[in-house]
């Protein structure tokens, strides 16, 4: 008697899309709970720091706001908007003060905006978590964007 296969009736669980570069494609969404699927998708040494990232934010800024849009993690406070995304890139991870050119000292990466200011993390780089935790403080304390 030959056996019988059965398929699951259980759908499989899909895993995020990786768009170019290696940017996990979430589906917009607000809270933790999104934030935390993108910072799961990211691949290699990105995932780490993305947890990194996260936990100095929310150590910086309690009761900070989440929220996943264009692919992209935010990070806001409830009443004044985003000051703070990143973004994965294919060799380092792009992190976006929104009003980065009020911090001090300013984020090295130019922009396009005259208000943003970008800092690129590298996998084989040093990572200030000092640094970074007070740019996040006093990012957390300007005029976010509305976005």
């Amino acid at each position: 008697m030959a056996k019988i296969e059965q398929k699951s009736t259980r759908p499989a669980k899909a895993e995020p899309k990786l768009l170019s570069g290696g940017n996990p494609q979430i589906a917009k969404g607000y809270g933790d709970a999104p934030v935390q699927a993108y910072i799961a998708a990211m691949p290699g040494w990105k995932r780490e720091m993305g947890g990194r990232l996260d936990a100095l934010i929310e150590r910086a800024v309690p009761g900070v706001n989440k929220a996943v849009k264009w692919n992209s993690p935010f990070y806001g406070v409830e009443g004044e908007g985003w000051f703070l995304s990143f973004h994965c890139f294919t060799k380092y991870i792009k992190v976006a003060f929104f009003r980065g050119q009020s911090l001090d000292p300013v984020p090295p990466g130019e922009s396009k905006s005259s208000d943003t200011r970008y800092f690129h993390i590298h996998e084989d780089e040093a990572f200030d978590e000092a640094l970074f935790s007070a740019w996040v403080k006093q990012a957390s304390q300007l005029p976010g964007e509305r976005m």
